[in-house]
């Protein structure tokens, strides 16, 4: 597995992370049973990046990480770094959320964290989602006290705008930046990944398959009740259809290869930039073994280009999230 760095002088990780988020919800129902043997795997193949969030499960995905950290003892906690994030409120049952920075928050929900993973010091501690009500040099000052105090190895930024990211980065260095980032989500490429590596921050591109849409895997029509993909617009319609055709042409290009449409993909992030890392999340061994082998497969320029060119962010239908998924995403 090829190595990236997590920030200007910070610890070597897998090019390619973890994602957990599915492991306990969003994604319709998950197996414990199943997700311990995916992480197992994941650090067979040499994943050393693993990312959750208080959030995730109200707390059930944290906790999952916790006791298969226990499972393994020193040796695996030793393997592995592990990111977590603070920020988004959600009450049981419902999607909307309320976004809290306050440092007495971030102080509380550290310390939670911190008991369900098991563990005396976060690697990478992130503000998931910003209040513009409190300024990000008040949030950023709390989060560096946590440093000082030797409960968080360093501090990163979710879907922040270039200036916020400046500012925070002045108080405290910002190891990383985590906002999504696909084929078919390119925002970032509107200065965010430049500031990043000016600034000797990593890039960290969550859903970096879209979902798993660009995998040409989803059949929407047999999604749970409990998969939030049913509520996203890029899921539904006359979206779906339209974007379905882009995918398709995906796949025309990776069989042409031999690649998987997902190979392609992750690909296609890891030769953007040698400051990204993407976190595919997945639950299956299989999918992670594919997705894994995505680390070193090297494209050309032209194909590059050409696949710039299928998924120009005019030619993608439908907002990546509901309205409601839009609370404390800076856009712009």
């Amino acid at each position: 597995m090829q190595q990236r760095q997590l920030g200007a002088g910070g610890p070597l990780v897998s090019a390619l992370g973890l994602g957990c988020m599915g492991m306990s919800e969003f994604y319709g129902p998950s197996d414990d049973e199943q997700s311990m043997l995916t992480l197992a795997r994941a650090l067979e193949l040499g994943i050393r990046l693993f990312d959750t969030a208080d959030t995730y499960g109200l707390g059930h995905n944290e906790s999952l990480l916790g006791r298969f950290i226990e499972q393994g003892g020193p040796a695996r906690r030793q393997q592995m770094v592990v990111a977590t994030k603070f920020g988004i409120v959600l009450q049981a049952g419902q999607y909307e959320r309320r976004i809290d920075n306050s440092p007495a928050y971030i102080r509380a929900a550290c310390e939670a964290s911190l008991r369900r993973l098991g563990l005396e010091r976060i690697d990478l501690y992130y503000c998931h989602r910003r209040d513009p009500a409190v300024p990000i040099e008040e949030v950023v000052g709390a989060m560096a006290d946590l440093v000082a105090a030797g409960k968080v190895g360093a501090i990163g930024l979710s879907e922040v705008s270039v200036p916020t990211l400046r500012r925070a980065h002045a108080v405290h260095p910002v190891a990383a930046v985590q906002s999504e980032y696909s084929l078919w989500s390119r925002e970032p490429e509107g200065g965010l990944l430049a500031a990043c590596a000016e600034l000797g921050t990593a890039f960290v591109a969550y859903s970096p398959l879209g979902r798993a849409f660009l995998t040409a895997t989803v059949d929407t029509a047999q999604l749970a009740d409990n998969d939030f993909r049913k509520h996203n617009p890029r899921f539904a319609g006359e979206a779906e259809a339209h974007n379905r055709q882009l995918v398709a042409a995906l796949g025309g290009f990776a069989e042409a290869r031999g690649l998987s449409n997902a190979q392609v993909a992750l690909a296609w992030l890891l030769n953007k930039a040698p400051h990204v890392i993407p976190i595919p999340g997945t639950r299956r061994i299989s999918y992670l073994e594919s997705n894994a082998a995505s680390a070193g497969m090297a494209l050309s320029a032209d194909e590059m280009a050409w696949l710039d060119r299928l998924f120009d962010p005019a030619a993608v239908a439908g907002a990546r999230y509901p309205e409601a998924g839009f609370a404390g995403v800076e856009r712009g």
